[in-house]
């Protein structure tokens, strides 16, 4: 049977989800502005309800910034392991509709059910059916956007949020996109979006009267997508179990480092969690990369490539080592780093011990 010309397209998102989790596991909690995170002078907020929201309190956030726009603010320190195992709860209500479900992180997905499991023919109607599934299950909300394609989706999602969805047809899609600030599009940034507006791009409409190659010689290779999405357009497919292209870890210091030992001391502790990662996961990467953000939030990365596949922690360790020793010596304070690892594989899939080149990226 052929594929219907028309794709169903839903975009799920959880509300405010690891707010709303220890909200929920906590009546304490309910009614007040909680943020999830650090709430030492170092912390960083990752995730806020919707009463913290009100005082413009937002996810990645300084906890110092937070605190000042709402004195009531509760920090909550966070619980990765249940938010995981509650999104495992809400992933397997999602293939009880389709096996074509996109994750885009624990708390977001999108689902093609152009021809779903159920034999349901309104793709509003599945979003309903799952959003009180998930609420039963799990007492959460979740909010969706429904269309014919996944940029358009995921814009109709945040139209009736929380606890609610949304629908844009075909005939719609592309007066839709027309009103909206281009800030509000999925795939552009803050910088992308500063950029858009010095060349005169505010909103969908303006991006719309650009020519493809304009758009091209400003935007490099995203020139194409942002002419498509402009005319509410977007061929990319729902793809499951997309490959993971990268495990990483970093962490921010609660004091600034000022001396190389103090740094790779850093170095090998946030390793730790990448190497435990790989470990439980038995996977591995040929990519090293050390990230190092300064007191002045300048970020540098630096990277090696191996030869072959990592032979093991002794070998990412001195490899992140080496790497970081490229900043020495030190003209400023460093207050975060990290290392992750890319180029992955299946540790089962390889053998063979690696030697490094020496490409230093």
């Amino acid at each position: 049977m052929a594929e219907p010309a028309i794709r169903k397209i839903i975009h799920l998102d959880m509300d405010a989800f690891f707010a709303s989790v220890e909200q929920r596991d906590d009546a304490s909690l309910r009614g007040r502005p909680v943020a999830v995170g650090g709430s030492r002078e170092r912390g960083v907020v990752a995730a806020a309800s919707y009463e913290a929201r009100k005082f413009g309190v937002r996810s990645a956030m300084p906890s110092t910034t937070a605190r000042r726009l709402c004195a009531e603010l509760v920090f909550v320190k966070p619980r990765f392991e249940v938010y995981k195992e509650v999104s495992r709860q809400i992933r397997a209500i999602f293939l009880e509709y389709t096996p074509l479900v996109e994750p885009l992180s624990l708390d977001e997905a999108y689902l093609d059910v152009t021809i779903n499991l159920k034999g349901m023919p309104l793709a509003s109607e599945i979003a309903r059916e799952i959003r009180a599934k998930i609420l039963a299950q799990t007492g959460l909300t979740a909010s969706a956007g429904i269309s014919y394609n996944k940029f358009l989706a995921k814009l109709a999602s945040d139209h009736r949020k929380p606890n609610g969805q949304f629908v844009i047809p075909p005939e719609k899609g592309a007066a839709f996109v027309e009103s909206l600030a281009v800030g509000r599009f999925h795939g552009v940034g803050p910088a992308t979006e500063a950029k858009m507006k010095r060349l005169g791009i505010q909103t969908g409409a303006d991006l719309k009267a650009q020519t493809l190659e304009f758009l091209k010689q400003n935007f490099g290779k995203s020139g194409p997508y942002y002419y498509a999405i402009a005319r509410g357009q977007d061929e990319r497919q729902v793809v499951p179990n997309r490959p993971r292209k990268s495990v990483g870890s970093e962490t921010t210091f609660f004091q600034d480092l000022a001396r190389p030992e103090e740094i790779e001391a850093g170095i090998v502790s946030v390793l730790e969690d990448v190497w435990s990662h790989c470990e439980k996961n038995r996977i591995g990467g040929r990519t090293v990369t050390v990230k190092i953000k300064y007191a002045d939030f300048q970020i540098v990365t630096r990277s090696r490539t191996l030869a072959g596949p990592l032979a093991g922690k002794a070998m990412l360790e001195r490899v992140s080592i080496e790497l970081v020793r490229g900043i020495f010596p030190l003209e400023k304070k460093v207050r975060l780093l990290g290392v992750s690892l890319h180029n992955l594989y299946r540790q089962d899939e390889v053998a063979a011990p690696p030697q490094l080149t020496l490409e230093l990226l």
